[in-house]
């Protein structure tokens, strides 16, 4: 994968994970790969996401990314885990620059106006509608993105298997971030997880 709107294209839905325990990483992207999502989203809200980053790396055909990266020591951590694809919940110009300059794909966090206008700045035209609900939703998002027309998104936040359709059904929108995948057992997750794969459109 070369660019971040590649990357938001291969899945709907981008399940964001908060692993606890680096063992059940694997199969846990085994469960979801199998189910037909792909990419594949680690928080960096534990101490075991970047072993858990490269557990997920093992299995065939994950595309695993770090998200909640904040600042640039944790962008050197997760680069030294090998992450494929880099999300954060804002934008700061410190963070951004030194992503950017890397050249790995780089999907930051926006809410509003300004946030999408540095963006666009730094020749970014991917974003993060983070927190998605709590910032207004579908009909906060649509606002946004009529002056930005070469920009698109994934909403994240708040994002559920019954409002995913109607996100997507959004022409600005590549995919969607959620959690309501995980939990239960591995054949629950891979069957929650074909379901959501079947959710675009």
């Amino acid at each position: 994968m070369t660019d971040i709107a590649t990357i938001m294209r291969t899945s709907a839905v981008i399940p964001v994970l908060v692993i606890d325990d680096a063992a059940t990483a694997k199969p846990l992207a085994e469960a979801l790969v199998a189910g037909g999502l792909r990419v594949l989203e680690v928080t960096l809200r534990t101490p075991a996401a970047l072993e858990a980053i490269a557990e997920m790396k093992k299995v065939p055909g994950a595309i695993v990314g770090a998200g909640t990266v904040v600042d640039t020591d944790q962008f050197e951590a997760v680069m030294k885990a090998d992450a494929e694809f880099i999300v954060s919940p804002g934008l700061s110009q410190r963070l951004s620059d030194a992503i950017v300059s890397s050249g790995v794909p780089y999907l930051p966090g926006i809410a509003t106006a300004g946030d999408i206008m540095r963006g666009l700045d730094l020749g970014l035209t991917q974003f993060k509608f983070f927190p998605a609900e709590t910032s207004g939703g579908l009909k906060a998002l649509k606002a946004l993105a009529a002056p930005f027309y070469q920009c698109r998104f994934c909403p994240t936040g708040g994002i559920t298997e019954a409002t995913t359709p109607e996100w997507l059904a959004f022409d600005k929108v590549l995919c969607v971030g959620g959690s309501w995948i995980t939990g239960g057992t591995m054949a629950e997750v891979e069957a929650k997880a074909r379901v959501a794969a079947g959710l675009r459109g």
